[in-house]
């Protein structure tokens, strides 16, 4: 039986499958006291109801199902491959493990909880997959921040987190910028590690198929972490050297640059295929040094092959990390760093290795430990002008440089 109350003013139409009563009342109380939601409720089994089941206008759909139930998921199953004007789809279940996690996946549904699920985290997971589709109707041109390694342990990960995280609070608290943080080191990246966080992206799920990769997939393999910060991110193979496809590397980054605002690429210093089409597409590009000499002579080197091999890429910009100088020392002044890069020197960080230690021992950004500190301070200086900038509309889009039109 469907029943449901008058659509007034409402807003935004919820789809609810269930055959608990309880579960029935529940969400009633919860959904029926806002003017915002026009609530339907089917009631049923959806192996029972699916042949009848149409969710016209809806912006979300909630299926109360039981994963155990061959019949359940195979009716799901059908469902999200029947129709392709389908709303996004959340499933909640009874039960759940890894087996049933990667079954939801690759039927792409939106989100999944588990019951007994609280009324307020059903609230939040329709809001922001109802969001997360009016937002896909309109896609925006990310602002991209690729930071890219002269040498090995030049500190590029700390500096890139440290990027994101001003960039997402650069707007307003109540209005700040939609920001995701891409570890694109599939090796060796540590930006999870940094910050404390579990690496949700499963790049042998979506390689097979990289057309699977939609933004219902994409946003479960997002990890969160506790700023705001999205972040990209896929479980370490350190002992596994290989090159990833790169058709599934584009439809990736293009996917997140039309769902973000802002973008902050951690690259890794190996080049690969998509290497070029990622620079090209990139607003701004940091390629970060130590403070030593073979470690100038190689950005400079990395600055003359870009400009070389990427005509109307972006003017790359020198970084120099744990930049230390003493009026009396025998170490490099800032005046060796110009003579050495000329005009690509963009600046120079300052070194205090022990704050960033404590952040990186606490997975936390380096402002967490101590707020106001010089080397935020000086980064903040580098990107937060071009940030304002970029805003203004100077700056050219992703996709019309990069061309992935292979992600829609």
């Amino acid at each position: 039986m469907q029943t449901g109350r008058p659509n007034g003013a409402a807003q935004t139409r919820v789809v609810i499958v269930t055959a608990d009563a309880e579960f029935d009342q529940t969400v009633r109380a919860t959904f029926g006291a806002s003017s915002q939601i026009d609530l339907t409720v089917v009631n049923g089994r959806l192996s029972e109801i699916a042949a009848e089941f149409q969710p016209d206008g809806a912006a979300v759909v909630v299926i109360d199902l039981d994963a155990n139930s061959d019949d359940e998921m195979l009716a799901l199953s059908r469902l999200m491959m029947g129709a392709g004007d389908l709303p996004p789809v959340i499933a909640l279940t009874q039960s759940f493990d890894a087996n049933v996690a990667r079954t939801l996946v690759q039927m792409r549904v939106a989100d999944f909880l588990v019951k007994p699920v609280a009324p307020i985290d059903l609230v939040r997971a329709c809001a922001r997959v109802a969001k997360s589709q009016a937002g896909a109707e309109q896609p925006t041109e990310a602002q991209i921040y690729t930071f890219l390694p002269a040498v090995g342990g030049a500190g590029v990960t700390t500096l890139a987190i440290q990027t994101a995280m001003l960039l997402l609070n650069s707007g307003s608290q109540r209005n700040r910028p939609s920001t995701c943080l891409v570890d694109l080191d599939f090796q060796h990246g540590a930006i999870a590690d940094y910050l404390d966080i579990e690496p949700r992206l499963n790049l042998s799920e979506i390689e097979p198929r990289p057309e699977r990769l939609d933004r219902q997939l994409l946003e479960v393999m997002l990890s969160h972490h506790s700023s705001g910060l999205a972040v990209v991110a896929a479980p370490n193979r350190p002992a596994e050297m290989r090159s990833f496809d790169h058709d599934m590397v584009t439809r990736l980054l293009d996917l997140v640059s039309t769902h973000f605002e802002y973008v902050v690429f951690d690259m890794p210093r190996t080049w690969f295929s998509w290497t070029d089409s990622l620079l090209l597409g990139s607003n701004k590009l940091f390629i970060i040094s130590e403070t030593t000499v073979p470690a100038l002579r190689q950005a400079k080197q990395l600055v003359a092959a870009i400009k070389e091999r990427l005509d109307n890429g972006p003017e790359p910009c020198v970084i120099v990390n744990r930049f230390k100088q003493s009026m009396f020392g025998s170490g490099l002044r800032y005046s060796d760093l110009e003579q050495a890069l000329g005009d690509s020197l963009g600046g120079a960080i300052p070194n205090d290795y022990a704050l960033v230690r404590e952040a990186i021992d606490r997975g936390v950004p380096l402002d967490e430990v101590k707020r106001g500190n010089s080397i935020t301070g000086q980064l903040k200086k580098l990107v937060l002008p071009q940030a304002s900038k970029q805003a203004a509309g100077k700056s050219v889009p992703l996709l019309k440089k990069l061309k992935l039109s292979f992600a829609r």
